[in-house]
């Protein structure tokens, strides 16, 4: 018995000391702060599941989005519920797992559109977006971004279509002085390509803006991503998400671009290594463009507390469905945390 109550007790203190370190955890981040941002000016970018992300979430809120910018992704709905189907059809398709027909998916999309469950997609008719794919990718094929282009033209005007395809680049975030070598493709997947993916975007998006800050002046925010969710664990959602806020932000108004990270990418994955070298933050300086960098975890069934089932070891962002079937929709479970961030952001102080 003797025995059994010291296990007891070591077991107690055990689990005292864990919920200890979850809080103290939960406590580093403090809360995401109002700064009266725009949200009209609103625009998004990614990079693989990322940039699936990325295209969800605009044609989801179109009407506050005005952009988009997009590395090594497909178009919207592509994975139709299926992790197979995100697998094999939206990644690298062939013969038998051929990419889905645009013409579904736009009949998807109009069905969405018309129940309300997006906004209506007259509203890309004034979007600019700016694609991406490298011609070392061998996990997402040019096919795949080809699509999106050709899904991007049947709603946005074609002259506001980039399409980026001549650079001898790996599966990565690309920019113009930091990373690997540009043909890799490793963690933390971010690639010196001596090309600015994140200037290219912002300035297709937005139109001609200011150079870029050199060094950056602004202060980067570690926030508690789990007031913007029930169940952030459920959802497979990081604890801590980030935001850049540039001095000019702190006491005027400013437009906010949301940029969503790649599978293995996350901040438990690689540290803030997309949230420091992706090339968006000196960009954001000159500009009075606050950017927000929210954060997924990897998960492997089940877990926590209410007892939740998610398989994403890789720690994507949910474009197959693991957090339920409207996950591509303004309902879906990421997209509604990453919407009411923006609307923190747009608080008063």
């Amino acid at each position: 018995m003797t025995r059994v109550s010291s296990i007891r007790s070591s077991v107690s203190r055990l689990l005292h000391v864990a919920a200890l370190a979850c809080v103290l955890h939960q406590a580093a981040a403090e809360p995401l702060p109002g700064l009266g941002a725009d949200l009209t000016r609103t625009s998004v970018s990614g990079i693989s599941s990322g940039g699936y992300m990325a295209v969800q979430f605009h044609v989801a809120h179109s009407a506050t989005v005005i952009g988009a910018g997009v590395l090594a992704a497909g178009p919207y709905y592509c994975a139709q519920g299926s992790a197979l189907t995100a697998a094999y059809n939206c990644m690298k398709p062939g013969m038998w797992t051929p990419l889905p027909a645009l013409a579904l998916l736009e009949t998807d999309t109009s069905i969405l559109a018309r129940s309300g469950q997006i906004d209506a997609t007259d509203n890309l008719k004034r979007a600019r977006v700016w694609l991406f794919t490298g011609k070392r990718d061998e996990t997402v094929g040019s096919t795949v971004v080809a699509a999106l282009k050709r899904y991007y033209e049947k709603y946005v005007p074609p002259a506001a279509v980039a399409y980026v395809d001549g650079i001898n680049a790996g599966h990565a975030m690309i920019t113009s002085d930091h990373g690997a070598s540009c043909a890799s493709t490793a963690p933390p997947y971010i690639n010196d390509c001596h090309f600015d993916a994140a200037g290219q975007l912002l300035q297709h998006v937005y139109g001609p803006l200011d150079p870029p800050a050199a060094p950056e002046t602004g202060r980067l925010i570690a926030f508690d991503q789990n007031e913007f969710t029930a169940d952030a664990y459920g959802i497979s959602l990081a604890n801590t998400g980030y935001a850049y806020v540039p001095r000019s932000c702190e006491s005027a108004q400013c437009r906010v671009h949301v940029a969503f990270h790649g599978c293995r990418q996350n901040a438990d994955a690689v540290g803030v290594a997309f949230v420091r070298e992706a090339g968006y933050n000196r960009w954001a300086d000159s500009n009075r463009l606050i950017v927000l960098y929210p954060q997924t975890i990897a998960r492997y069934g089940f877990g926590g507390w209410p007892v939740s089932f998610v398989l994403n070891p890789n720690g994507c962002w949910d474009w197959w469905g693991y957090t339920g079937p409207v996950y591509h929709t303004r309902n879906g479970a990421q997209i509604r945390a990453v919407q009411a961030m923006l609307a923190r952001l747009a608080e008063h102080r």
